[in-house]
């Protein structure tokens, strides 16, 4: 975040009005945006793609003149909710899908696979459906069928809100649990490695092992003057249903099988009915009959089928 005008933020977010209990406040400037969860079969592999991109988060935010309030990283899809003037919150996004690809194609020989990935953007107009689209983005992975509860999910801002001061709930990576050290602790050219950049970034960063804390990029102490209070906070945590956000024009898949789960059965099937690991090598028919198979073994959705399977929904969803 290079600029940020607090006064017009406050007022953009509401801050600054009275909460009336049955009316809605005016908000401006505040962004839902996601990929498509159906375009691609992955994009972290494992906890290391996951560290990587969370700290790629603090890396690209940086550059813009953006706030994110909430996200999560799933791993076929992303979610932010950000404010700041759409085509900063909009070059952002683009900006953190393209640092991500180059990723990939690095550690996993995947050139060019986010290139054409559709980014999804919602308006946020209204403090109750700021309100609901924060609480949708930290519920993706329980919804999804991870076994996180929201508040726990390691790779989103749940773990920010509403906590003591100075504990937040996060995996122990190296045995650090809740252990937050200086950057300034590690030297120049491992700070750089562990970030994956040429740039330093700030002194004092906080991290824990090599994750940067989250809080040095959400502003999750917004949302807690957004939300007024923790019952408020849960109240809605609970109430959010995917449908108002599905309206809206954002989505999330109906899974009944994890996606991990799900990965590891296509792989044991590829490879039983075409003696490779990999659906790399497959044609169109082939997939077709992967895609068949696992339909009538598994209890899965026919979306979550057709991007396992490097098949565009639209074409097949009508002879898996």
């Amino acid at each position: 975040m290079k600029n940020i005008n607090f006064e017009q933020l406050v007022t953009d977010l509401g801050l600054n009005r009275p909460f009336v209990k049955g009316q809605t406040i005016p908000i401006n400037n505040c962004w839902h945006f996601s990929t498509d969860g159906n375009a691609i079969d992955c994009l972290f592999y494992d906890d290391g793609d996951f560290i990587a991109g969370m700290n790629r988060i603090y890396i690209t935010v940086r550059g813009y003149n953006v706030i994110i309030l909430a996200f999560s990283l799933m791993d076929t899809h992303i979610h932010f909710v950000l404010y700041g003037e759409f085509d900063e919150c909009n070059h952002f996004m683009h900006e953190y899908v393209r640092r991500t690809s180059i990723f990939i194609a690095k550690k996993h020989g995947e050139n060019n696979k986010l290139d054409g990935v559709p980014i999804d953007y919602q308006r946020v107009d209204n403090d109750y459906y700021l309100k609901t689209v924060i609480c949708y983005t930290v519920k993706n992975a329980p919804v999804a069928g991870i076994p996180f509860n929201a508040l726990d999910y390691p790779w989103s801002s749940g773990p920010l809100y509403f906590k003591k001061a100075g504990y937040w709930s996060s995996p122990s990576w190296q045995g650090e649990e809740n252990n937050l050290s200086d950057s300034g602790i590690m030297g120049t050219q491992t700070l750089r490695r562990v970030l994956r950049t040429r740039d330093l970034p700030e002194k004092n960063l906080r991290m824990a092992g090599s994750l940067i804390f989250p809080g040095e990029y959400v502003a999750y102490e917004l949302v807690e003057r957004l939300f007024r209070t923790t019952k408020s906070f849960n109240y809605f945590l609970c109430r959010t249903k995917e449908e108002e956000v599905d309206s809206k024009g954002g989505t999330i898949s109906h899974l009944s099988v994890p996606m991990q789960e799900m990965r590891q059965h296509k792989n044991e099937l590829c490879l039983e009915l075409f003696n490779i690991a990999s659906i790399k090598t497959l044609n169109t028919s082939q997939r077709l009959i992967l895609a068949r198979s696992l339909r009538s073994r598994f209890n899965s959705s026919i979306k979550q089928i057709a991007r396992l399977c490097g098949l565009v929904y639209n074409e097949v969803k009508d002879i898996i």
